[in-house]
């Protein structure tokens, strides 16, 4: 099986071209090539393939196998590597993932794509579509207790569900310890991503993030994008954003007119390979 492994801010993912490759178990090689001693290394495994009803069809695995419904540094990776490898010459593109079509449009530097702005859609508020166990309209700064101490949450879905948790300190914070028990909690029926936040200005947001499936990942992008719409829910920053996380910066609009999340990012290849998969699986890939 040839990859590429490409990262955006360091949330890292094996990319394959399923315009050519065949993946009959992805759950079991997102397993095998997540892992950073005996496999390739990477926060999950993303298949590029066609689509009927986009311009391309992204299909992402987290690192323990499960499948997610959306990732917003992996969709701007796979901008990057459909034009720099030439399966597209758009710089303007559109790809379908399981929370919907995702519009993007690239800045291009010397025949490569560089930075790329993403419509990330309308977030999701509604408890039931996040989904998180509530019973108001909107969970919006409403207290949570996870292993015998209360936080406040505000719970946004872009395509797949985030709690924001405000703090003063998210560098000192044990991730480790607290991020399964937030994860894992009960009021969550498909698990959670979560998101720590410090506010240090009306355009300026430290974040470190707990993903469901893959642990703590140096950024996220969908992440980001509840971030920056739970903070103006609560009247804490300006419509317009800078998130900063472990690997870098990410820019984030939420237009309330249009009601679209707008995300902003560079995306990289690292490195190309080719890995067997005959022994680990079972199947030859």
């Amino acid at each position: 099986m040839k990859f590429t492994k490409m990262q955006g801010l360091g949330n890292d993912y094996v990319y394959v071209n399923c315009l050519i490759e065949k993946i009959d178990n992805p759950s079991e090689v997102a397993k095998l090539v997540s892992d950073r001693h005996f496999g390739i290394g990477s926060d999950g495994l993303i298949l590029i393939k066609p689509s009927d009803i986009a311009d391309f069809k992204m299909e992402m695995y987290n690192a323990d196998g499960s499948q997610g419904e959306m990732c917003g540094n992996g969709i701007r990776c796979v901008a990057k590597y459909v034009y720099d490898y030439k399966l597209t010459d758009k710089t303007s593109i559109s790809v379908e993932t399981l929370a919907g079509i995702k519009y993007l449009d690239l800045t291009i530097k010397d025949g490569k794509a560089v930075q790329i702005k993403v419509n990330m859609g309308s977030p999701i508020l509604t408890p039931a579509d996040i989904p998180v166990i509530a019973t108001g309209e909107q969970v919006v700064n409403e207290p949570i207790e996870v292993a015998g101490k209360t936080y406040h949450m505000t719970c946004v879905s872009m395509g797949n569900p985030h709690a924001v948790i405000y703090m003063e300190d998210v560098k000192g914070l044990d991730l480790e310890k607290i991020g399964p028990d937030f994860e894992n909690h009960e009021r969550f029926p498909k698990r959670i991503n979560t998101e720590f936040v410090k506010i240090m200005d009306r355009k300026t947001i430290e974040m470190r993030v707990w993903e469901r499936g893959s642990g703590e990942t140096l950024a996220c992008g969908t992440g980001a994008c509840a971030t920056a719409v739970a903070s103006i829910l609560n009247g804490l920053t300006d419509n317009e954003v800078t998130i900063r996380l472990l690997g870098g910066d990410l820019l984030v609009e939420w237009n309330q007119v249009e009601n679209m999340v707008y995300m902003t990012g560079p995306a990289e290849i690292v490195f190309e390979g080719e890995i067997s998969l005959i022994h680990e699986t079972g199947n030859k890939e």
